[in-house]
């Protein structure tokens, strides 16, 4: 069992790369410049220099990692989410100003440990002091602040790029995963928000766009805490999927599914508050095998494909016929532990399109 939740799991793994983002290029950089002092011998260069012992290549090395940590932890957690709504120049200006103001504090720190350690005086001496002073006015401190801020750059970039594809997308892609079609099987959620088109019409698309947005928000949770990857937005569809290798897939849709009708009614006082209507939503989840690969010749991104797909969008569309908001296959009811749930069988319905019947299952939770 892990220790972490699934929340803090997904932080740590979006955070984590900071850290070795900055440290692979801290180190380059690092060796750039104590070569440079020994090839070009400048003695004014090597002066604001601190020597690359051992001892203050341990402490570099940990520090530059910790402080790559730090950083993203800063904007995974708190600065990236009061900038999501705002335009790219007030994004790119706002973050910039307080990157900038965190990285002179963080080189004023770590200098004049890394000098302490150095000269082997105090971290408050006058000398480290006037050590810095020097170094501060130095063509070492552009080169260094140079470093940061294309750490900084960088790892930013990788955040940006990493939340428009999706943290396991944009791992799958750099580690080859799906270069190759591979045959996974998965358990798929299709959910499909009801009254949606009457909803669009009465708010506009302005408006209707701001109601998506805070709907998908307030369901991102849930999905997390049931280790659910989502796979697509497509309008007010939500499609998640879970690896049933991973998990107990079927306990986790289904426990998700509820968890996401909670979050949502907890937050009806402010839907109607801020857009007069609440969103409610009806889904399917069947289970079974899928080919998953890149595809793509313009924009290349992870597809799925399978006849359970196919057949999880058509239990879906029944959910309407038989007055239930959550209808799953029977291959998910077999896995599934009933003690929380009413279970009521359909069987031999026949799908759009498909020549077998198949058996499904309305569920309910049980009013405590």
């Amino acid at each position: 069992m892990s220790i972490l939740s699934p929340k803090y799991k997904r932080d740590f793994y979006k955070i984590l790369p900071f850290g070795i983002i900055w440290l692979i290029f801290g180190l380059i950089f690092l060796w750039i410049e104590y070569a440079a002092v020994i090839v070009l011998g400048d003695q004014k260069f090597s002066k604001s220099t601190i020597y690359l012992t051992p001892k203050i290549f341990l402490f570099a090395s940990t520090s530059i990692f910790f402080i790559g940590c730090f950083v993203g932890f800063l904007e995974v957690r708190f600065i990236n989410k009061y900038f999501v709504t705002k335009s790219f120049p007030t994004k790119l200006i706002g973050k910039l100003t307080i990157y900038v103001v965190l990285m002179l504090v963080i080189m004023f720190i770590f200098y004049h440990l890394a000098a302490s350690i150095e000269m082997q005086k105090s971290v408050f001496s006058t000398e480290v002091f006037e050590r810095y002073k020097f170094f501060f006015f130095s063509i070492t401190n552009i080169s260094t602040s140079i470093q940061l801020a294309f750490s900084l750059f960088v790892s930013l970039l990788y955040a940006e790029v990493r939340d428009n594809l999706g943290q396991n997308v944009l791992l799958n892609f750099f580690i080859g995963k799906y270069h190759k079609p591979v045959v996974e099987n998965r358990t798929f959620m299709f959910t499909d928000m009801k009254d949606s088109t009457k909803i669009a019409e009465e708010l506009g698309n302005v408006k209707y766009f701001n109601f998506l947005r805070s709907y998908y928000n307030d369901l991102s949770a849930a999905i997390l805490n049931h280790n659910g990857e989502v796979y697509q937005y497509i309008g007010d569809e939500i499609v998640i999927s879970w690896q049933n290798t991973k998990c107990n897939a079927a306990q986790n849709s289904v426990d998700c599914f509820f968890d996401m009708q909670q979050r949502l009614s907890e937050k009806k006082e402010e839907y109607i508050k801020n857009y007069n209507a609440f969103p409610e939503f009806k889904a399917a989840i069947h289970k079974g095998d899928v080919t998953v690969g890149e595809i793509g010749a313009l924009k290349k991104e992870i597809f799925f494909t399978g006849d359970v797909l196919n057949t999880t969008a058509r239990i879906q569309n029944l959910c309407n016929e038989y007055n239930s908001d959550l209808l799953i296959s029977e291959l998910i009811a077999k896995d599934l532990k009933t003690d929380n749930f009413e279970l009521k069988p359909i069987n031999n319905v026949a799908l759009k399109g498909k020549a077998n019947t198949i058996n499904i299952v309305g569920v309910q939770k049980k009013v405590e």
